[in-house]
């Protein structure tokens, strides 16, 4: 079932899961303010009933980053151009990257399990993108890349905190200082990557993952995924009171007793 199909975006929803789908490969699902307008209305779009959500896009490419359109003196027709951000109130500023974060933020909701199935070019904002998925699943020939920096900018699309989650605060600054590419290889060893596949198993390794993550009752899921996304702001004695909680929670609806 299609329920969202525009600005370089689809959304299909079958039972339990959903794909989010980049759809402009000539491009190189290369990213636009109305990309990300289109994935934030994606993630409001969700039906209750989806438990995983798979993040791919068509063609070689997952997404080769922003649109090199974005740096030109006009930018994008109908959007504030950098020169118009940088003009703007300190506010103003705020205000419009946080509307473009609300495409980044959505896919570590607890209710869901989100995997990105990246192949080819993972740049910047595809980078992030990619970061901001619960796992990832990546092709052979994948190559990531943090070029904010490189460019005289930030990467401001909430991938600095997964990063540095997933590789160290040494490595993440490696990373996107030097816009160096990370491939397979390196990505799994260091944690990017859940898994390695050659480009015509992707697909089907994707497909594999999300029926296993379907196997386990869905509220011991979300409480499990709630326990480990909280996990490093707590110490090892709140950590062990988060855990009791949540069993205690799991028991008595296992048990019949819940509200």
């Amino acid at each position: 079932m299609v329920l969202l199909d525009k600005d370089g975006v689809r959304l299909t929803a079958d039972g339990s899961t959903a794909t989010v789908t980049l759809t402009n490969p000539a491009k190189r699902n290369a990213q636009s303010p109305a990309l990300w307008r289109a994935l934030a209305e994606a993630g409001r779009l969700l039906p209750g009933t989806v438990r995983v959500v798979v993040l791919s896009g068509e063609g070689q490419s997952f997404s080769a980053g922003l649109d090199r359109q974005a740096f030109t003196p006009e930018g994008f027709e109908g959007e504030p151009s950098f020169l118009d951000l940088a003009r703007g109130s300190e506010q103003q500023l705020d205000a419009t990257i946080a509307e473009y974060q609300e495409a980044f933020t959505w896919w570590r909701r607890n209710d869901i399990v989100t995997i990105a199935a990246v192949q080819g070019h993972a740049i910047g904002a595809g980078f992030q993108l990619a970061l901001a998925c619960d796992l990832r699943v990546v092709a052979e020939d994948v190559q990531f890349a943090m070029r904010e920096t490189s460019l005289g900018l930030v990467p401001d699309l909430g991938g600095t905190q997964p990063l540095t989650a997933l590789v160290g605060y040494a490595r993440a600054l490696e990373i996107c200082a030097t816009g160096r590419f990370v491939h397979a290889e390196e990505a799994e060893r260091i944690g990017l990557a859940n898994l390695v596949v050659p480009g015509d198993e992707l697909e089907h390794a994707v497909r594999d993952l999300g029926a296993a993550l379907l196997a386990a009752p869905r509220d011991a899921v979300i409480e499990t995924k709630t326990l480990l996304r909280g996990a490093a702001g707590r110490t090892y004695d709140e950590q062990r009171t988060a855990e009791r909680a949540a069993q205690a929670r799991r028991l008595r609806d296992l048990a019949g007793l819940s509200d």
